[in-house]
């Protein structure tokens, strides 16, 4: 498991995190653009914070549904970060962010369960190779996701 976490910063509000990367049959990662009023457009993993009382698997097997409707179990963390950064409601928060790896059989997305805010924000999705997300012309979190991946997927 790849772990690039720094000290948590105990003046922030702590942020429980489930990060989801799925993979298709081509090895492609589904990314979703978020345009952030006042801020420059970044591209994100599937997932969100954890319910209260909610484990990071549970909230990795929830934001799966709830965002692209595909369901599947998680598997095992493969990766951790403790980011600090402003939430898309202009919260300052210490994140704690709990990644996972799903394969799917298809590229086929159904984001009819986005919640108003995310329909809102969650301008656009699409399916980025490797290549594409070391040099993409728009900011992609995590920034080591590539890295992320070719660990998962070296033969």
């Amino acid at each position: 498991m790849r772990l690039n976490t720094a000290p948590l910063n105990p003046a922030l509000r702590l942020r429980r995190a489930a990060r989801i990367i799925v993979l298709d049959p081509e090895g492609r990662a589904l990314m979703f653009r978020y345009d952030v009023p006042g801020r420059p457009p970044f591209w994100v993993t599937t997932g969100g914070e954890c319910e209260p009382e909610e484990s990071f698997e549970e909230a990795a097997r929830r934001e799966l549904l709830e965002e692209t409707g595909i369901i599947a179990d998680p598997g095992p963390q493969i990766a951790r970060t403790t980011p600090e950064f402003v939430t898309v409601e202009g919260e300052p928060v210490q994140a704690d962010e709990r990644y996972y790896l799903v394969r799917v059989a298809e590229a086929r997305v159904d984001t009819s369960r986005h919640t108003a805010l995310e329909q809102e924000l969650m301008t656009q999705h699409r399916w980025f190779t490797l290549e594409e997300l070391e040099s993409w012309h728009e900011a992609v979190f995590p920034v080591t996701l590539a890295d992320m991946i070719q660990s998962q997927t070296a033969t």
